[in-house]
């Protein structure tokens, strides 16, 4: 199986090494490093990573510029690192494409974790077990790396990937937003309803015909969310 790659892009040279260190104990070892916005493009380029942890404050700009160059050419799995703990910061990192928001400061042991867990979510870890599902107008291959509607392909992130997962694999059911968070994120949902709220929308903008008048992805007034097909 291929070893997922994965890049590192802090000005904090010491905490690349401990997130480095902490990802190698848990069997992670193909792993780059850079700590200026241009380098980590350059390195993401030629490197092409399964994932990248971007902190948000670089020296010649923001984390979430790099994210958007990278969200150009790649939906690999994105989390950032930041001192900005504010509830509108992490909105912002998750809107503009990330899939995770880390607030400094934390332990390197749960940055590994957290990446085990999106890199499960993409099956690069764990051989898949779905086979291809078809429901309505939406099919998923079996390793859930390729999704259409209607015959057209989406680019969606992995955690857009994820949602959609869930909703197959309930089709006409209401899944509340803690079931949605537990599944997709691999964590209690502590409150989460703003991180699930924004990538439902960020979903419903790419498989909607209107997404202010959602066709398939619908909401439950004080349940949830339903795949309606």
């Amino acid at each position: 199986m291929e070893q997922p790659r994965i890049l590192i892009v802090d000005d904090e040279q010491d905490l690349c090494t401990l997130i480095q260190r902490a990802l190698e104990k848990e069997g992670f070892h193909e792993i780059r490093t850079a700590h200026t916005l241009k380098d980590g493009f350059d390195v993401f380029e030629t490197f092409r990573p399964h994932l990248a942890i971007l902190d948000v404050m670089l020296p010649d700009g923001e984390g979430y510029q790099l994210c958007q160059q990278m969200r150009a050419q790649s939906n690999i799995p994105i989390l950032f690192l930041s001192a900005k703990s504010e509830e509108v910061d992490k909105l912002l990192g998750l809107a503009i494409g990330g899939d995770d928001y880390i607030t400094k400061p934390f332990s390197p042991k749960e940055v590994a974790f957290r990446v085990k867990a999106q890199l499960r979510r993409v099956s690069m870890m764990e051989a898949p077990v779905a086979e291809t599902t078809t429901v309505g107008p939406f099919q998923m291959n079996e390793d859930e790396t390729e999704v259409y509607v209607n015959g057209e392909r989406l680019e969606l992130t992995a955690k857009e990937v994820g949602l959609l997962a869930c909703f197959l694999r309930n089709p006409n059911r209401i899944l509340s937003k803690e079931t949605l968070f537990t599944q997709v994120w691999g964590e209690s949902f502590f409150g989460s309803d703003n991180t699930v709220m924004v990538h439902i929308r960020r979903l419903r903008e790419k498989v909607e015909p209107n997404p202010s008048e959602p066709t398939y992805i619908k909401t439950v007034k004080g349940l949830g969310y339903r795949l309606t097909v």
